[in-house]
């Protein structure tokens, strides 16, 4: 608390707080004007002058300085709560850490030798000790559990196919690409030779690092009989779940990657070392009329004709029907010639057969396939009316494509967007809302582009009085099918929408032939 007897002061004072605290600026507009005719008589009460006008007459030269006057504010005399320290602290403080400092250090006073030494005295303090005792009774060393376990583990040292150990898979499951494979070893026999190795292979490898590295795993879990030390000298074929090599296609090539293939089942088949081992391979030809063919590896001629043919039969699943008609074989030469099932392939003097149905000839053959693809398009036509969702990629008008899930049915046509995970851009990009059109409303459905597996197809239907379309892609069975089942459709219900668009097709191609004639 200040007293403070001067009144002109206390009254700028207040004036001025108002004035700079109010950030309105009313309290400025009002005070700067107002009563000012009083601070004469003020100003000379305080300097001791009589009034000399009346209080009605306002002063012509007053300024506005002599009425607010307030100290200046420095940063000197501002107290931001931080009192600095004095001289006195700041020497002691000094002085406290050269103490400190002085513990560290030792002083040692040196002194001149006072009595001269004799160098026998001399070597007598600093005497030489002999370490030879010491090494001649050492301490019996001890083997640790880890030496003691490497000595009775195997040695894996010597397998010749280490190189190819950095491409297994079974530490990187999760964290990168990796691929499991089944194997058939047709080296092995026995009870092993039905039974695959299974091998997880990084996605990044080659067909022959993954050979190398069956090798590597074959090696260290110490199989029979031993591989040969090269990789060269072996090479993957397509198998069968139950092991049997498909000779009908030919072995993987080395050199290509691994991850382009699909198979999960394959063989390690050694390659012939010459054409006279090559030629001891027995391939038995089975002819299907009009449906290609298909080659046996047989293990030797006393195989029976009844095991030859279960074996074309099951190699030929999907295009015959073991559980309808029974079937015979035939040999190539001798049409309509049934061979004796129970009978050896070494009696056969040939190794082509024919595959045909029980009671019937190869002529016939060809007319029941006719009748069976006539009956088997009636049936799609007739199946197409039923609702099937496809899973296929969709291209937006910015040509970015998303996948989404076609559902086509004999009645409409929907289109529902799969939800991913994707970046803000993205998702925005590929951006689809689900839609389904009246099947009345379609117009056509067509293959327009084919390329590498994969064909991108078309669907127009009428929006309006104008026709649009949305582009698909998918593989080429599955775009083949949506583009029959929709055809299938469109024919059975022979819409106005799709005659008028195939007329308009019609003048369109008619009106550009006319332009370039």
């Amino acid at each position: 608390m200040a007293f403070i007897e001067d009144p002109a002061f206390v009254l700028s004072y207040l004036r001025q707080a108002f004035i700079t605290s109010d950030d309105t600026g009313m309290s400025e507009m009002v005070l700067v004007d107002e009563d000012i005719e009083h601070w004469d008589s003020i100003k000379q009460e305080r300097e001791g002058t009589p009034k000399t006008r009346s209080t009605s007459e306002k002063p012509q030269n007053l300024e506005y300085g002599d009425i607010s006057q307030s100290f200046d504010i420095t940063a000197s005399s501002l107290d931001w709560g931080i009192r600095r320290r004095t001289n006195t602290a700041q020497r002691l403080e000094k002085l406290k850490k050269e103490r400190q400092n002085q513990v560290r250090c030792r002083n040692v006073q040196w002194k001149e030798k006072s009595v001269d030494l004799s160098s026998e005295e001399m070597a007598g303090m600093f005497e030489k000790k002999d370490l030879s005792e010491k090494k001649s009774a050492a301490v019996p060393q001890h083997t640790s559990v880890l030496a003691e376990q490497l000595e009775q583990s195997p040695v894996h040292t010597n397998n010749p196919f280490i190189e190819f150990s950095k491409f297994d898979g079974k530490g990187h499951v999760g964290s990168t690409a990796t691929k499991r494979v089944d194997i058939f070893l047709t080296m092995t026999t026995g009870k092993e030779r039905n039974f695959p190795l299974t091998v997880v292979v990084l996605a990044t490898a080659r067909v022959q690092d993954l050979i190398g590295l069956i090798c590597w795993q074959y090696t260290n879990e110490a199989k029979e009989p031993k591989l040969i030390e090269n990789v060269e000298s072996y090479c993957l074929h397509i198998a069968e779940d139950d092991g049997e090599v498909d000779t009908d296609f030919p072995a993987l090539d080395a050199k290509e990657p691994f991850a382009k293939f699909g198979f999960t089942t394959l063989a390690l088949v050694e390659k012939p070392k010459d054409q006279e081992q090559q030629s001891e391979i027995m391939l038995v030809t089975v002819n299907v009329p009009h449906s290609g063919f298909s080659r046996i590896q047989v293990e030797s001629l006393g195989l029976t004709m009844k095991e030859i043919l279960h074996r074309a039969l099951k190699r030929r699943k999907g295009r015959v029907d073991p559980s309808g008609p029974d079937y015979v074989l035939e040999k190539q030469s001798q049409p309509g010639v049934c061979v004796d099932l129970d009978s050896t392939l070494d009696s056969m003097n040939t190794m082509e057969f024919c595959l045909v149905r029980q009671h019937s000839t190869r002529g016939e053959v060809e007319e029941e396939t006719e009748v069976n693809r006539n009956m088997s398009e009636m049936e799609a036509s007739l199946s197409s009316l039923h609702y099937k969702s496809y899973r296929v990629n969709m291209f937006t008008k910015l040509r970015t494509s998303t996948i989404i899930q076609l559902g086509v049915s004999g009645e409409k046509i929907e289109i529902d967007p799969l939800t991913q995970h994707k970046s803000t851009a993205a998702k925005f990009l590929s951006k689809q809302k689900p839609v389904s059109y009246d099947a009345d409303l379609v117009a056509a459905c067509e293959v327009t582009d084919d390329k590498h597996g994969r064909e991108t197809f078309r669907l127009t239907y009428q929006s309006g009085s104008d026709f649009k379309h949305h582009d698909f892609e998918a593989s080429s069975s599955v775009a083949t099918e949506v583009v029959t089942k929709i055809n299938h459709i469109l024919e059975l219900r022979a819409s106005p929408v799709r005659a008028d668009y195939l007329a308009f097709k019609e003048r369109k191609a008619s009106k550009k032939h006319g332009l370039l004639s």
